[in-house]
């Protein structure tokens, strides 16, 4: 089976090269880049634009550096694996809807337009759908984290959150239809089918018989975390109860969980990435609680 390309961010290549020592090693993140395409230049800027947000530090220079993920970057490696972790859940049966519909609006002047626009920008990374202007809904409890983000920013006195059985948008209230009506299942669902089709062959070659260089399985690991981040940040993770069926994100959970567990074995103590060991942990954790 021929392997469909896989389109990779640079940042997405650094971030997923991240060791459990919350480092990168240059030569191998050079190496990889070149065998996906990229160019010494470009890795060199990008890394360039991640020290100067803060994300990393840089010790040493060129194929000899070594990057070093700073503590308040390192920090934002957790949220990713708890909702890996609560979309596990879900994909066994484990996180039943209790048919309540979470509201947030939100009122900020224009004087703290930053921190309404951040607001905005967390509430929908939570996966929630705007109702009209400032309100916005999510099927799943997320007020602790939607709180949490408008007291960070300093606008939680204009924040209101509302939790309700009953939900009539345009006279519509069956949970299904709003679902699809709110967001866009159709095309979440070809993002998690595009997952699936890029991990099957990956999957293949990793359980093969053949040898497969650090190189080769940093390249494998890396492809997998770029387009499992393009499948997953638009999925609001909605309960099975409002959508289609089948879904596609849990058959391609179920693929990409194989192709942790081949690359943890293959890869032994030096694993390809840090988040592919925590995901791993997450299967595991949820296969055998």
């Amino acid at each position: 089976m021929i392997a469909e390309p896989v389109e990779i961010p640079t940042r997405t290549l650094v971030h997923g090269m991240v060791r459990e020592d919350a480092t990168v090693d240059a030569a191998e993140l050079y190496t990889v880049a070149n065998t996906l395409g990229m160019s010494d230049q470009q890795v060199r800027l990008c890394v360039k634009r991640l020290i100067e947000e803060g994300r990393f530090t840089q010790e040493g220079r060129g194929r000899k550096a070594l990057l070093r993920v700073t503590a308040d970057a390192w920090r934002s490696f957790t949220p990713a694996v708890e909702f890996v972790r609560y979309a596990f859940h879900q994909d066994r049966g484990l996180a039943p809807w209790d048919h309540t519909w979470h509201l947030a609006a939100f009122a900020v002047p224009e004087s703290a337009r930053a921190a309404r626009d951040a607001l905005r920008e967390t509430i929908l990374g939570l996966g929630g759908a705007q109702l009209q202007g400032g309100l916005y809904v999510s099927a799943n409890a997320w007020e602790d984290l939607v709180e949490a983000r408008a007291r960070e920013l300093g606008v939680a006195g204009g924040l209101t959150c509302v939790a309700s059985t009953n939900l009539r948008v345009g006279g519509e209230e069956d949970p299904r239809r709003l679902a699809a009506l709110l967001w866009p299942l159709e095309e979440i669902a070809e993002r998690h089918r595009r997952l699936v089709s890029v991990a099957r062959p990956r999957l293949d070659r990793l359980r093969g018989p053949g040898e497969l260089t650090r190189a080769e399985l940093l390249t494998v690991a890396i492809e997998l975390a770029s387009e499992f981040t393009r499948a997953m940040e638009p999925d609001p993770l909605l309960p099975a109860e409002l959508l289609p069926e089948p879904w596609p994100g849990a058959e391609a959970r179920a693929m990409l969980a194989r192709c942790w567990s081949h690359l943890l074995r293959r890869g032994d103590d030096s694993s390809p990435a840090v988040l592919f060991r925590l995901y791993a942990d997450v299967v595991r954790e949820v296969a055998h609680p």
